[in-house]
């Protein structure tokens, strides 16, 4: 892979930590998206793929976890509407 082809794959998903996670996007505090993730199985979390577990550790994909957030307002923008 070069250069362009590397950059452009990790664009296309970005990781975070909860804690990288929060500090990214304040509007999330740090027991609220951990509260999310240990109910992810009964709010559709899981199904999206938003969360990965690398043994003890937890990674948010960004992209999947704000479709799961839009996907929660019906599909819309709120902002929009």
């Amino acid at each position: 892979m070069n250069q362009q082809q590397t950059q452009a794959a990790q664009a296309a998903y970005l990781h975070f930590t909860v804690q990288q996670f929060v500090q990214r996007h304040p509007a999330f505090t740090n027991g609220g998206l951990r509260s999310l993730i240990f109910f992810e199985h009964k709010n559709g979390l899981a199904k999206s793929g938003a969360i990965i577990r690398v043994g003890r550790k937890i990674l948010i994909c960004e992209e999947k976890f704000f479709g799961w957030i839009e996907a929660q307002n019906g599909g819309r923008q709120s902002w929009t509407d």
